[in-house]
């Protein structure tokens, strides 16, 4: 059993990492990751909790309670943000849902899992735990998101079912088997949440996920499989046990992270040497960036471009995500470069963006804060330079005298709201000009 355990753990934490390497800018993957991660871990805790005693089995014993529910909070989390419009129920669920719950599972574990006075902890900590759970599930159902509607809401229902199981204590194989199903209905839910988010920036998905799998099961049999060798010579003793499931978990997550990893060592290795770090970035972006990308001209249907055009000007400073968007085979782009390399298709298509942001740049000076200006400023400024007014600590120190001006008025006039609707529409137009330049 504990083999068994150990392979679902690696095929669980490869997930969760891959999900959230993914698109780790996206609330949805990140929490449907971090919730993967979690569970992971729970099931790490159970066989390691299971081979010791004395104060170590309960202090695993709590972590092993936390980790097992906190995906469903998490999970709660993910699925809203596959619902349109959900804006305020996301600030209810990150600044009211989550201190509760995560009180509610201290309490729980302060009261005693197994103890008859844990009744009204696990009555408290089911209600705030699977009530949000329920409450997402009407709303996808409601939204039928596209593409993925049917198997969130399918993953969704069956992970309550299960995890509604886990508020009472389930002991032996029938509380094994309860955790080993629920982590099924994560994995489909993990799944979804990456379809959703290849859909969203007009991506393949199966091979890339395909090619992650491979490399993050070979480094797993050939790094755990030493460790399962000597378990299975010897005694399942709580350290080979614990050294197992670290060991698959580190081998796996070097493979997939794989480019954050490489981004690490190089600025630790050439600190000095700026452009062999972008150099080699670059690379590693491109190579990154081949599995994802879709064969063929993108669609040109008014609303879909408009929402691919939306997605490349947010990674504008991205060319790892620009050689993967739908927009890098234009014909526009066909007629300018020489090849196929992904970087300069990537490098015109930033190019082409450029263009059309500043033909909606007003003639009339060089920086302005009238309704003429405001398309051109919320996406030149932002993208393009860089500029990032609303996040924590940022400062005009470095800035041109222009950028100066629209840091000002970003802040006095401008909430972060209304940046994001003004950009949609600022967006809209250069779809609108991309469109008609490659139609002609």
């Amino acid at each position: 059993m504990l083999f068994t355990v150990a392979a679902v753990f690696g095929l669980t934490w490869w997930l969760g990492l891959y999900v959230i390497v993914r698109d780790p800018r996206e609330r949805g993957p990140r929490r449907a990751g971090l919730g993967l991660l979690a569970y992971g871990l729970a099931l790490a805790a159970g066989q390691v909790r299971a081979a010791a005693g004395g104060p170590g089995a309960e202090v695993l014993a709590a972590a092993e309670i936390v980790l097992i529910h906190l995906p469903v909070l998490l999970w709660a989390g993910a699925v809203l943000t596959l619902v349109p419009g959900s804006e305020r129920l996301e600030r209810t669920w990150s600044r009211g849902l989550v201190p509760v719950t995560l009180a509610a599972l201290a309490w729980l574990v302060a009261s005693g899992w197994d103890a008859e006075v844990s009744t009204a902890a696990r009555a408290v900590a089911g209600v705030l735990l699977l009530a949000p759970l329920a409450g997402v599930l009407v709303l996808l159902l409601r939204a039928r998101p596209p593409r993925v509607g049917r198997l969130v809401a399918v993953a969704t229902l069956f992970f309550g079912l299960g995890a509604a199981l886990l508020v009472f204590p389930l002991l032996g194989p029938a509380r094994l088997f309860a955790v080993l199903a629920i982590d099924v209905d994560m994995a489909m839910l993990g799944v979804a949440i990456a379809m959703s988010s290849a859909f969203q920036a007009g991506e393949a998905l199966w091979r890339d996920m395909l090619r992650s799998l491979l490399g993050a099961v070979v480094v797993a049999v050939a790094s755990g499989g030493q460790v399962a060798l000597a378990v299975a010579l010897g005694e399942p003793t709580p350290a080979l046990a614990a050294l197992l499931f670290g060991v698959v978990a580190v081998a796996v997550a070097v493979q997939t992270l794989a480019g954050p990893v490489h981004r690490a060592l190089d600025r630790i290795a050439f600190p000095g040497d700026p452009g062999i770090r972008r150099e080699r970035s670059e690379l590693r972006d491109s190579a990154e960036a081949l599995p994802r990308r879709e064969q063929g001209p993108p669609p040109m249907e008014e609303g879909e471009f408009t929402r691919l055009t939306r997605r490349a000007l947010a990674g504008y400073g991205d060319l790892g995500k620009l050689a993967s968007s739908p927009l890098a085979n234009l014909p526009a782009i066909d007629k300018r470069v020489t090849g196929d390399s992904p970087l300069e298709r990537a490098a015109e298509l930033r190019n082409l963006l450029l263009e059309s942001i500043q033909r909606l740049k007003p003639r009339d000076g060089e920086f302005g804060t009238s309704e003429e200006w405001r398309f051109y400023n919320v996406l030149y400024f932002p993208y393009v330079r860089g500029l990032r007014p609303y996040r924590r600590g940022a400062g005009r120190d470095g800035l041109t005298p222009e950028e100066r001006q629209a840091f000002d008025w970003f802040l006095r006039e401008v909430p972060e709201r209304t940046l994001y609707n003004w950009q949609n529409a600022a967006a809209k137009l250069v779809a609108d000009d991309l469109r008609t330049e490659n139609w002609q």
